[in-house]
């Protein structure tokens, strides 16, 4: 088994092999890309915010979110809240 034309055979086959699982994938993940800009291009336009502002309950989050924030700066720059 050290014909070396049994050798070039076997390695030519493994070359090809892997040429074809590469295409396979490279395949399927454009099919996949492909579906994902679909559902982009499918999901609605959310609606326009009211002319009054966000409602209360955004605001209330927005507050929560900006109070934690502050805080994780203060523990950052090792401030003792």
């Amino acid at each position: 088994m050290t014909d070396p034309i049994i050798w070039m055979t076997i390695s030519g086959a493994g070359l090809f092999g892997l040429c074809v699982v590469a295409w396979a994938g490279l395949s399927g993940w454009r099919g996949w890309l492909e579906l994902e800009r679909m559902k982009l291009e499918r999901r609605p336009v959310p609606a326009a915010e009211p002319a009054s502002g966000p409602s209360p309950a955004a605001r209330i989050e927005l507050a929560d979110l900006k109070e934690r924030i502050r805080k994780l700066e203060a523990i950052a720059a090792g401030v003792d809240l």
